[in-house]
């Protein structure tokens, strides 16, 4: 199974603190740590780690941030010969204030992320094609994103397509978009329904349905997911765990749809192991530093039963 990541990286800046401030106000943290990361950078560590061979593609800058960006992708043993560099621009940072309760507040500045160029994607046509399976997120250029994504639907490659940062996408686009995984509040700003419960949920599943998206997997932290494609809507619990640091869930979670989707296992079941593999992340703080290898996720799923908290 070949996954192909195009997307970001970024240096985390993690502050953390019992509580974020409010307007106008200082607070005293507690600690303060810096860790690479990035959602392709963390969902490409991810996949590697459950076992699957991963290429990353996407840039960085010629800086001590992208040096150690791309030493902790070859150090996981991930293909990060399609890595480049801009000699302008510096390596994204992600600014992250962690409070004690594992919440977090995010500001991220893309730098060289934003200049992966569509003449830069001609580079890894061959890899999209040759790929079992394409993902992406919303941290690079929108345009360059939706022709990678235009290049794998026309040469039948499935497309994994996490929307986040979150904004408005196309139906064009979305037409094009094998497995589409919001979280909540990503379903809303691309739907316009405020989700509340699971009745809200369905149908902002069914709006995207209807665009154009083949499966809907909307995230919802220890609650589970929820599927939605043209066989129905199934709703699958999360696991219950003490959560230390949420950062990385989602692109744990979008790892491990990738590697169970490219071993052929019912969607269902990939969801189910991608939920353990989310729940597992926030249980470590700092992003790749939180996902987790196979044997730990085997483990954990031999020892427990997900379930629906209230």
């Amino acid at each position: 199974m070949k996954i192909l990541i195009l997307g970001s990286f970024m240096m985390d800046l993690v502050v953390r603190t019992p509580r974020a401030p409010e307007k106008g106000e200082t607070v005293i943290g507690t600690n303060f740590h810096k860790f690479p990361g990035g959602k392709g950078a963390n969902q490409a560590v991810a996949a590697a780690r459950l076992g699957a061979q991963v290429i990353m593609a996407g840039k960085v800058g010629n800086d001590p941030f992208g040096n150690e960006a791309i030493e902790t992708l070859i150090k996981e043993k991930v293909d990060t010969q399609y890595i480049l560099r801009d000699e302008a621009y510096p390596t994204g940072v992600g600014s992250i204030v962690l409070e004690e309760n594992g919440d977090n507040r995010i500001v991220v500045v893309p730098g060289a992320n934003l200049k992966f160029t569509l003449s830069d994607l001609e580079l890894v046509k061959d890899v999209i094609r040759n790929s079992d399976i394409l993902v992406a997120q919303l941290e690079m250029d929108i345009e360059v994103i939706s022709a990678a994504i235009d290049y794998a639907h026309k040469s039948h490659v499935p497309v994994i397509l996490n929307p986040a940062p979150a904004q408005k996408l196309s139906r064009d686009l979305l037409s094009k978009v094998t497995y589409l995984t919001p979280n909540e509040t990503e379903c809303e700003i691309l739907t316009g329904i405020k989700i509340c419960n699971t009745d809200d949920a369905e149908t902002a599943a069914n709006t995207l349905l209807n665009m154009g998206v083949e499966n809907v997997i909307i995230t919802m932290a220890e609650n589970g997911a929820m599927i939605a494609n043209a066989d129905g809507i199934q709703n699958l619990p999360g696991y219950s765990v003490k959560a230390v640091d949420t950062v990385a869930a989602g692109d744990a979670f979008n790892g491990a749809l990738a590697v169970g989707i490219t071993k052929g296992k019912p969607l269902h079941e990939v969801v189910r192991f991608a939920n353990a593999v989310g729940a597992l992340a926030v249980t470590k703080e700092g992003a790749i530093p939180s996902l987790p290898y196979l044997k730990d996720v085997e483990k954990f799923m031999s020892q427990s039963s997900p379930k629906m908290q209230n």
